[in-house]
């Protein structure tokens, strides 16, 4: 699955499932998963003034964070290791939207 495709799908899962944070200047959706390896993976996308920030948990643990949308996408298998697999991950996402 192509980088355009990925954010596509991400895009309109967070325009769908959004809820506010505070003061409404931060907006976040978040999906869990479980990968074939078997780990639980979750990304919380939240838009705020900092940018787009991408919060990644493993088996309800958080990894790591990433900001921008070039950053996770390099960045995303670093932090989440061999138990990441963004097709399997973007697939179900977008049977939900």
């Amino acid at each position: 699955m192509d980088d355009q495709k990925i954010r596509e799908i991400f895009e309109a899962f967070h325009d769908k499932y959004k809820k506010t944070e505070g003061d409404e200047s931060a907006w976040s959706a978040f999906w869990r998963e479980t990968m074939p390896s078997g780990a639980d993976v979750e990304v919380n996308l939240t838009k705020c003034p900092r940018g787009n920030v991408f919060k990644l948990f493993k088996d309800g643990r958080k990894q790591g964070e990433i900001v921008g949308w070039d950053e996770f996408r390099q960045g995303v298998g670093d932090v989440l290791g061999d138990d990441w697999d963004a097709e399997a991950f973007f697939s179900s996402m977008k049977d939900m939207t």
